[in-house]
């Protein structure tokens, strides 16, 4: 969870009395006391709201930016990872290896029914998807709370700020670079680059970096600004480094599919306020992370 930094207290005071102290040049007192009850105070990333709240110094505190307010009862029982809940979006964490939605093979496990249920179970309503990610990618990914929410999130999706990280075989030519061209799913749903549009081919286009290099593999940055489906992988395969670990376009090694949804940033349906959000990457990933 995300926010602006707020300094922790040098021994345990209560919340309220600290936020006035960190934060009286700012805002006034009201507008604190307002945040508080709004579940804009993030502890140890959880938002808390008793304003007698004792805060320790080893404790790490946020403001949060409004409309992205976290809302401050648990998320014990839901078998998916939430990153954010508030009144308009869901941010969950998806393990490699399980579905978005439903399949004709899978329609009982996937992170749209393991939140529904969660949600349901709390009277809380239910989930809309807003995108997908392949099964077999970690990370982030984003459902909302209404149809409303789901409709502008969708309408300006380009917009949205979506970075992958990637282990791949191989190391790409140039170190960075811009991938512009269409891709086109074809009968045996496989995706395929093409250099113009036609047909049912639609442009897509990813920012990479590469950040670390080792052993004939490499950690690259993607940044995606189209959300075409599999374009993280077809791109980086079309550079002659495909993804570790994906047996579609072109690497059989390796226990999974090494590409990693790393972070998002969106502007928030309810306010229009900017939020960004990161999930850390597994441990597949994290000797690479070392070394960028």
């Amino acid at each position: 969870m995300k926010g602006t930094p707020i300094p922790s207290p040098q021994a345990a005071t209560p919340l309220l009395p600290w936020l006035h102290q960190t934060l009286g040049a700012a805002m006034p007192k009201a507008r604190v006391a307002q945040a508080l009850r709004m579940g804009r105070i993030a502890i140890n990333g959880t938002a808390i709201t008793r304003h007698d709240h004792m805060v320790e110094p080893s404790d790490t505190l946020a403001l949060l930016a409004k409309g992205c307010a976290a809302t401050s009862h648990g998320t014990q029982g839901c078998r998916i990872r939430i990153v954010h809940l508030d009144d308009h979006v869901i941010l969950a964490e998806k393990p490699a290896g399980l579905l978005t939605v439903a399949t004709e093979t899978n329609t009982t496990d996937t992170a749209y029914t393991r939140l529904r249920e969660w949600l349901e179970g709390s009277r809380a309503g239910r989930p809309f998807v807003v995108h997908r990610l392949d099964r077999d990618t970690s990370g982030l990914i984003l459902f909302a709370r209404s149809a409303e929410a789901r409709d502008q999130l969708q309408a300006r999706w380009d917009q949205v700020n979506k970075v992958y990280l990637a282990l791949c075989r191989g190391t790409p030519a140039d170190p960075e670079g811009v991938i512009d061209n269409y891709l086109e799913e074809g009968t045996d749903l496989k995706v395929r680059a093409r250099p113009r549009a036609g047909g049912h081919a639609k442009r897509a286009v990813s920012r990479y970096r590469v950040l670390a290099t080792r052993k004939g593999h490499s950690l690259v940055e993607v940044i995606i600004e189209t959300g075409r489906k599999h374009q993280v992988r077809v791109h980086l395969a079309g550079l002659g480094c495909p993804v570790a670990g994906d047996r579609i376009y072109g690497d059989a090694e390796g226990p999974r599919m090494a590409l990693h949804a790393w972070k998002l940033g969106f502007n928030h349906p309810g306010s229009g306020e900017p939020c960004h959000f990161e999930a850390v990457p597994s441990p597949l990933f994290l000797p690479w992370m070392n070394q960028a």
